[in-house]
C-alpha cells in the first residue's frame, strides 16, 4: 500500500511539474509580440466592441451629412462608426497680418524692436497602472467616441463589417506602440482621403500678408537664420516616417488613459475641485443644435462646452509676480510672436480667472515672454541658447525656493505660453512637466499629447485694430484653386515652388509678393482662394494657417508632425485638408479630387471656427484667448485620476 502511495505520489507530481511547465511557456508566448499580433491573438480572434452614442471627451465630429439629415461618424484609423441625426443646416459666406516690430504706447507692452520634464499630475500612489487595465480604460474611452474621417478614406485600420466598423484592440501591442510613438513618434505613414493628408506648417519669420508691406523693421530672413542655434541650421528633411494625422489622433486618445505625472507631494482644494470637474465634464449631457456652436467642428461638442462653462465658473489662475521687464510681464501685442503677448495682456487685466490667492489655484502662470527672452539673451553669431535655457531654469529655481506650489507637483500645475521657435527647446528640460502652449508643436522635439497645448501663430499688424479686414468670398466666387505666397524658408518650400511655381494657372504659388498696381495683394487672393497652401519653414508651425481661417479659405496643411491648435478640442479633419511633404507633386491632383460638396462643408467649418481664433481688444466668449486658456485647463483636469 505504502509502495503504491509513494508511485502514485511521484506520478502526480510529475503531472504538476510538467503543468507548471505549459502554463509557464502559454504566459511567456503571450507577451512574446509577432510581426502584427501576439501569439494568442493570432489564434483567437480580436474581439469587437460595438459604438454606442455616450458623451465622452474623445469623441468627435462627423464626416459626411447624409439627404436625410443623417451624420455619419467614424472612428479615423481606430475604426468606429456611428449613424446618428444632426438637426439644422447653415449656408456659408480675412484681415492682413504683418511682421511689425513697431508697437503701441501702452508703457506695459512693449514692441520686438525696444530692446537692443517630467509627465501630468495624477493621484496614483506611485508607479502605473498594469498596461491591460489601461488598455481596458482606453477600450472604454475609445467606445463611445468617434473621430472624423473623410468619407474616401481609403486606408482603415480595421475592417468594415456588416452595420458599420469594428474595433480590434491587441492589448499588448496597442500598449508597446503607445510607449514607442509617445518616446520615438517614429510612427508608420498613412495616407488617407479627403481631409486626411498630413500637413505641417512652421513659419519662423515668415512672408505673411503683412510682409507687402514695407514696415518690417526686422532683419531680413536670411539673417536671422543665419544667428539660429547650430542645431536649427542643420534642420533637414526628416529621415522617419511622419506622424500622421491619424497617429495624432491615437496618441491623442491613448494619452488620456496613459499619460501620467508624478504624484503630488501632498493634497490640495483645488485637486478635489478639479477631480469634481473632470466627472461633470465625462457625464455632459447631450447637446443639441447650439447656436454658437457647429457640432462638426468639434470632437465632443457636448463635452466641449460643459468644459468650457465649468472653466467660466471654476478656474483661478496665479499669476507670478517674479520676473524683470522686458523679459517678464511685457507682452508683445505684434508680429508673428503675439499670441503670447496677447494672452499675457488679456490674462493679467481679468477678473474672473485671476487670483491673487495662490491657495486658490488650481493653475499658475509663468509670464514670461519667448520673443524678448531671445531678442535680450541671445548672443548673436553664437548659436547656443543655453543661457536662455539657464535664464529659466534660475526663474523656476527662485518660484520653487518662495512659493510651496511648484514643489508640491513639480511644476504639473504650472503653465507657459510661448510662440518663439526656440521655446520648444528652451522648456523641454527645466519646464517639461509644465503644461507648454507651444506654437512650435513639433512632436519630435518633445510636444506632449495629454499635457502640452498647440497655440495658434497669428500675425497682428496693427494692435489697435486686430480685426481689419475680416472674411473673404462665399465659395461660388472663389476662382483661384490654390495659392501660396511666402519666402523661402526651410527645406520644404523650395520644393513646393520648384514643382508649382508659375505652371499651373490654377496653382498660384510664389515667392515673396510685391504689390504691383492692378494687381491682387496678399490678402486679395486669400480671399478669392478655395484653398490656402500653409506649408512649413524653419518650424513646423505657420501664421498661415490662422491666417486662412481669417480668410475663410479652407488651409492644406503640408508640415508632417504638426499638431494643429486646438487639437484635443477640435476636429481638425472637418476644416482642413492635410498632406504629407512627400506628396507635392500630387498637389493639385488631391485637391481637385475633393469633391465640391466636400469642399463647402469644410469651407462652412472654416467659418464657424473663425471665431475661435480671432484676437479682440476686449476678450469675448469662445475667443482665441479663451480657448489657450480652455485647452490649458482641460488638459489639467483630464491629467486627474482619483487616489487608488
Amino acid at each position: 500500500m505504502g509502495h503504491e502511495l509513494k508511485s502514485w505520489f511521484h506520478l502526480d507530481a510529475r503531472k504538476l511539474i510538467w503543468l507548471i511547465c505549459a502554463f509557464m511557456v502559454i504566459i511567456t508566448f503571450q507577451y512574446l509580440e509577432l510581426s502584427s499580433k501576439n501569439v494568442l491573438s493570432a489564434v483567437v480572434p480580436s474581439g469587437k466592441i460595438s459604438v454606442e452614442r455616450q458623451s465622452s471627451f474623445l469623441a468627435s465630429a462627423p464626416s459626411s451629412t447624409e439627404p436625410d439629415g443623417t451624420i455619419r461618424y467614424v472612428t479615423h484609423s481606430i475604426g468606429l462608426e456611428y449613424n446618428g441625426t444632426y438637426a439644422g443646416s447653415e449656408t456659408v459666406h480675412g484681415n492682413e497680418v504683418s511682421e511689425e516690430r513697431d508697437m503701441d504706447s501702452n508703457d506695459d507692452v512693449i514692441s520686438e524692436t525696444d530692446v537692443d520634464l517630467n509627465k501630468s499630475s495624477t493621484f496614483e500612489e506611485g508607479s502605473e497602472s498594469p498596461k491591460e487595465s489601461l488598455t481596458e480604460e482606453l477600450v472604454d474611452l475609445i467606445k463611445n467616441s468617434t473621430v472624423y474621417d473623410a468619407e474616401s478614406s481609403k486606408n482603415k485600420t480595421t475592417a468594415e463589417v456588416e452595420g458599420g466598423l469594428s474595433l480590434e484592440l491587441s492589448k499588448e501591442n496597442n500598449m508597446a506602440t503607445l510607449d514607442s510613438l509617445n518616446q520615438t513618434s517614429a510612427v508608420n505613414e498613412a495616407t488617407n482621403g479627403f481631409g486626411t493628408y498630413e500637413v505641417n506648417d512652421k513659419d519662423q519669420d515668415s512672408d505673411s500678408i503683412l510682409d507687402n508691406d514695407n514696415n518690417s523693421g526686422r532683419k531680413s530672413s536670411s539673417e536671422e537664420f543665419e544667428d539660429y542655434p547650430e542645431s536649427y541650421n542643420n534642420k533637414t528633411v526628416a529621415k522617419e516616417a511622419p506622424t500622421t494625422i491619424a497617429d495624432m489622433n491615437n496618441l491623442f486618445y491613448r494619452s488620456r488613459v496613459s499619460y501620467h505625472s508624478t504624484t503630488p507631494r501632498w493634497a490640495s482644494a483645488a485637486d478635489k475641485v478639479l477631480l469634481n470637474v473632470r466627472s461633470q465634464i465625462e457625464k455632459a449631457p447631450i447637446l443639441e443644435n447650439d447656436q454658437q456652436l457647429y457640432a462638426p467642428l468639434y470632437r465632443n461638442v457636448s463635452m466641449f462646452k460643459r468644459s468650457y462653462e465649468l472653466m467660466e465658473s471654476t478656474l483661478k489662475v496665479y499669476i507670478y509676480k517674479e520676473g524683470k521687464k522686458p523679459i517678464f510681464h511685457k507682452p508683445v501685442l505684434k508680429g508673428i510672436y503675439a499670441s503670447e503677448g496677447w494672452f499675457m495682456k488679456q490674462l493679467q487685466a481679468n477678473r474672473n480667472f485671476v487670483t491673487k490667492k495662490p491657495r486658490e489655484a488650481q493653475l499658475f502662470y509663468l509670464p514670461f515672454s519667448s520673443r524678448m527672452l531671445e531678442e535680450t539673451l541671445y548672443v548673436p553669431d553664437s548659436h547656443s541658447i543655453q543661457n536662455l535655457v539657464e535664464y529659466l531654469k534660475n526663474y523656476a529655481d527662485t518660484i520653487a525656493a518662495k512659493y510651496p506650489y511648484w514643489n508640491r507637483t513639480q511644476g504639473a500645475d504650472h503653465f507657459l505660453v510661448a510662440c518663439h521657435d526656440w521655446a520648444t527647446s528652451e522648456t523641454k528640460e527645466y519646464m517639461a512637466n509644465c503644461i507648454r502652449a507651444l506654437c512650435n508643436s513639433d512632436i519630435r522635439e518633445g510636444y506632449m499629447f495629454g499635457k502640452d497645448v498647440s497655440l495658434p501663430e497669428t500675425t497682428i499688424r496693427n494692435p489697435q485694430r486686430p480685426l481689419r479686414d475680416l472674411g473673404g468670398e462665399p465659395p461660388s466666387k472663389r476662382s483661384i484653386l490654390a495659392f501660396f505666397a511666402g519666402g523661402m524658408h526651410g527645406y520644404l518650400r523650395p520644393i513646393l515652388l520648384q514643382q508649382w511655381g508659375n505652371k499651373d494657372p490654377d496653382m498660384k504659388i510664389f515667392g515673396t509678393m510685391h504689390n504691383g498696381k492692378g494687381k491682387l495683394n496678399y490678402a486679395q487672393h486669400m480671399k478669392r482662394s478655395k484653398y490656402c497652401i500653409c506649408p512649413r519653414g524653419y518650424e513646423v508651425n505657420s501664421p498661415r494657417v490662422v491666417e486662412a481661417i481669417f480668410y475663410e479659405c479652407v488651409p492644406v496643411i503640408i508640415s508632417d508632425n504638426f499638431v494643429p491648435p486646438f487639437f484635443e478640442v477640435l476636429n481638425w479633419e472637418s476644416l482642413a485638408v492635410f498632406v504629407l511633404e512627400k506628396d507635392i507633386p500630387n498637389l493639385k491632383k488631391i485637391l481637385l479630387s475633393i469633391p465640391d460638396e466636400r469642399y463647402r462643408q469644410m469651407q462652412l467649418s472654416v467659418k464657424k471656427a473663425q471665431q475661435h481664433f480671432l484676437w479682440h481688444p476686449r476678450p469675448v466668449k469662445y475667443d482665441i484667448f479663451h480657448m489657450i486658456l480652455h485647452s490649458v485647463w482641460y488638459n489639467r483636469v483630464l491629467q486627474m485620476k482619483k487616489p487608488r
